[in-house]
């Protein structure tokens, strides 16, 4: 499947980012243009410190970028204030980290329920329950994150992400912080979800068997990305 500009779930244009350092600026993206179709799988590779992470970043609308255009879901992400960012994350991105980001001080249920309740779901803890089932943890719901194993973790934070069936799901190195076989049962477990909601997946890792169940694969290297429009 192709993205052309006026198709595209994502679309960013000639994105840069440079922020300010000690030694002078720092170019971290370097005019990234980046086109993805709905329902889609995209890789994302490269070394550390190539911008993959931070590319994430401005896709969920968590760093602001110092040009250029970024279209997802069709807002146009440099129109909305930090209040509107955070309600077009909450309907329309899921987001999925290496290091599990759960709020520690809340149950497995309530991590899950978060992104539901902000959006004033009424059914916000019905879902989540269902969405811990989905991943095998009902019998964990009342657990707190240090409670569970990492693979436990990372599977809440996939249930929370999912919770909201979000058309977009953006995955930083889901991987990273569990043993090998874990993370192949977690990354089976994402695909399967992905595929039964038909989720439009950005996945950024180092690992190229994982990267090869994408559709597409795109390298990042010195902030610029080759192989971002297809």
């Amino acid at each position: 499947m192709t993205a052309n500009a006026s198709d595209a779930l994502i679309d960013m244009r000639d994105v840069r980012l440079s922020l300010g350092a000690a030694g002078g600026t720092v170019d971290i993206l370097r005019g990234v243009t980046f086109r993805v179709s709905a329902g889609e799988t995209v890789s994302v590779v490269g070394p550390s410190g190539s911008g993959k992470t931070t590319m994430l970043m401005v896709l969920a609308g968590l760093e602001h970028p110092s040009s250029g255009e970024i279209t997802v879901a069709g807002h146009r992400l440099a129109t909305l204030g930090e209040d509107a960012l955070a309600r077009f994350r909450s309907a329309h991105v899921g987001v999925v980290f290496q290091a599990f980001h759960l709020v520690p001080t809340m149950t497995a249920l309530e991590n899950v329920a978060l992104p539901l309740e902000f959006s004033r779901r009424p059914d916000a803890a019905a879902r989540a329950a269902q969405c811990l089932d989905e991943v095998g943890l009902s019998a964990r719901a009342r657990h707190y994150p240090s409670q569970l194993s990492g693979g436990e973790q990372q599977r809440v934070a996939i249930a929370r992400a999912f919770a909201p069936e979000p058309p977009l799901l953006l995955a930083d190195e889901p991987t990273g912080n569990l043993d090998a076989a874990t993370g192949q049962r977690i990354m089976d477990l994402l695909f399967s979800l992905r595929e039964r909601f038909g989720t439009t997946l950005v996945l950024v890792t180092h690992d190229e068997r994982l990267a090869a169940r994408c559709s597409r694969t795109v390298r990042m290297a010195d902030g610029k990305l080759n192989g971002g429009v297809p």
